[in-house]
């Protein structure tokens, strides 16, 4: 089984990741690392790292690459037929690699070919604890039939990773969901492993979320996921404040307005709940007023960002067909 990653500039984090690593009940065969071209001192702490480590880790250099890139290059160096696969940025607990490859080596284990894990929010601050309330799934709202998970923990066969053709080299964000589509369109089979949860840690301001969510919303746009639930989005802004002035001579849909309100924030607030009681009074009270700011800045970043993608593949789309066309008439 070989463990595969990505980093670029991770001199902060990826100490922690790899000590976390050290602390697996079951231990990688190999650890593959490809560096997008860091400038932080991100590979001397690799090598360092690996000078002391138990299982052989390799690092392989690709300035320029993108997340997907360096993942295919990671998993075609792999010695592996196992694939499992993380992300810097998170803390691994000790039983989570033992977790996640554990499906395919029970009885049904030659059924599997995609073993889906899970991720928690590792909040150090208020704001953080806000965040991950706000956009971290909680297990509880995950239908495991339909999942599809984060590359942050994942298993999978690397005879599935070539059938589909890897991940999309031509995506930066939202790249682990296009390849998790095309290996369900593959036929391949999945099960969920709760168990095997990373911690990870939320975006510690406003402007670094709205960059991560504009970023994942140019990737919606780019593969054309989603249409239907950035549409939505779209509607409700731009209904919602003519239903406001509305509600002036009609109170009645200002009821409406402030239950729908307290719809759209129910659900970060539920998995808030749990956290407020570890916190002091005032902490409580920043918590809750963060979750509607981070919604709003959230919906502000993916509407601006979703474009932005369209734009892209419709381009991307003209080019390719200016090509076929050229190269038909040559022919």
């Amino acid at each position: 089984m070989s463990l595969i990653l990505t980093v670029r500039n991770e001199a902060a984090s990826i100490g922690a990741l790899l000590d976390s690593l050290r602390r697996q009940t079951r231990a990688p065969d190999e650890v593959v690392i490809v560096d997008g071209g860091s400038t932080d001192g991100t590979q001397a702490q690799i090598r360092a790292a690996a000078a002391g480590a138990p299982w052989p880790v390799r690092l392989i250099e690709q300035p320029g690459a993108n997340i997907s890139q360096g993942r295919n290059r990671a998993i075609a160096a792999a010695a592996g037929p196992l694939i499992a696969a993380t992300d810097a940025g998170v803390r691994l607990p000790p039983g989570w690699l033992a977790a996640l490859v554990a499906p395919f080596a029970a009885p049904a284990g030659a059924t599997v070919d995609v073993a889906s894990g899970f991720f928690t929010p590792d909040p150090q601050t208020v704001f953080e604890r806000a965040m991950g309330a706000t956009v971290l799934p909680a297990v509880s709202d995950i239908r495991p039939a339909t999942f599809l998970p984060s590359s942050r923990s994942v298993a999978f066969r690397k005879a599935a990773w070539a059938a589909v053709g890897g991940y999309p080299a031509w995506l930066d964000y939202s790249e682990d969901l296009v390849f998790d589509l095309a290996l369900r369109a593959q036929g391949c089979r999945f099960v969920f492993v709760p168990a095997a949860v990373v911690l990870f840690r939320p975006r510690g301001n406003l402007a670094a979320f709205y960059r991560q969510y504009y970023r994942y919303a140019r990737g919606d746009g780019k593969a054309d996921l989603w249409r239907k639930r950035h549409a939505v989005r779209y509607a409700t802004y731009v209904l919602g404040p003519g239903l406001a002035l509305a509600a002036r001579k009609q109170p009645w849909l200002g009821v409406i307005l402030v239950g729908a309100a307290a719809a759209y924030c129910a659900t970060p607030y539920r998995r808030l709940l749990p956290w407020l009681t570890l916190l002091p009074p005032l902490a409580r009270l920043q918590a809750l007023a963060w979750v509607p700011i981070i919604r709003l800045v959230g919906d502000g970043a993916k509407m601006v960002g979703y474009p932005v993608g369209v734009v892209w593949r419709l381009r991307r789309r003209r080019f390719a067909h200016a090509l076929h066309r050229r190269f038909a008439r040559r022919a």
